[in-house]
């Protein structure tokens, strides 16, 4: 009889943990669709909404923006995406942390440059904060071509 319960016990478990993990994935897929959306959209409390104040934003070019740059060059347009698109998604969870890979394509409007498609890869690491997933970092780098 205990090895039955045991048996149920485990199988539960197992069940739960696996229904978490798949919620945590769904969570972070939406995380990243809203911050696609927010830098697009370029509003401040959206953006603010899905970053830690300890955000580390790395562009291709080799640029570093802190929280408030990243913040303020998309409220400003200085930074403007025009569209975003992203493939090829992948997204891996390692305790209260996910990382999130994709390909990234851009149609830009900065403020003070002609228009330009921009083709990245994108690294995108998320924490979790109590139920919230937040961005700590991204790290973008020159794609040769459209993956």
């Amino acid at each position: 009889m205990i090895k039955k319960i045991i048996f149920t016990l485990s199988f539960f478990m197992v069940i739960a943990v696996s229904g978490q993990k798949k919620s945590d994935e769904q969570a972070i897929t939406d995380a990243a669709e809203k911050l696609r959306l927010a830098m697009i959209s370029g509003k401040k409390s959206e953006l603010e909404s899905l970053i830690l104040p300890e955000l580390t934003y790395g562009h291709s070019g080799g640029h570093i923006d802190d929280a408030t740059e990243f913040v303020d060059k998309l409220v400003s347009k200085k930074s403007d995406f025009l569209t975003i698109d992203t493939s090829n998604q992948k997204v891996q969870i390692v305790g209260n942390t996910a990382i999130v890979r994709h390909h990234f394509y851009a149609t830009t409007a900065d403020l003070g440059k002609a228009p330009g498609d921009v083709t990245l890869d994108i690294l995108l690491v998320w924490t979790k904060v109590k139920k919230d997933w937040k961005l700590l970092a991204r790290q973008a780098v020159k794609s040769e071509k459209k993956k």
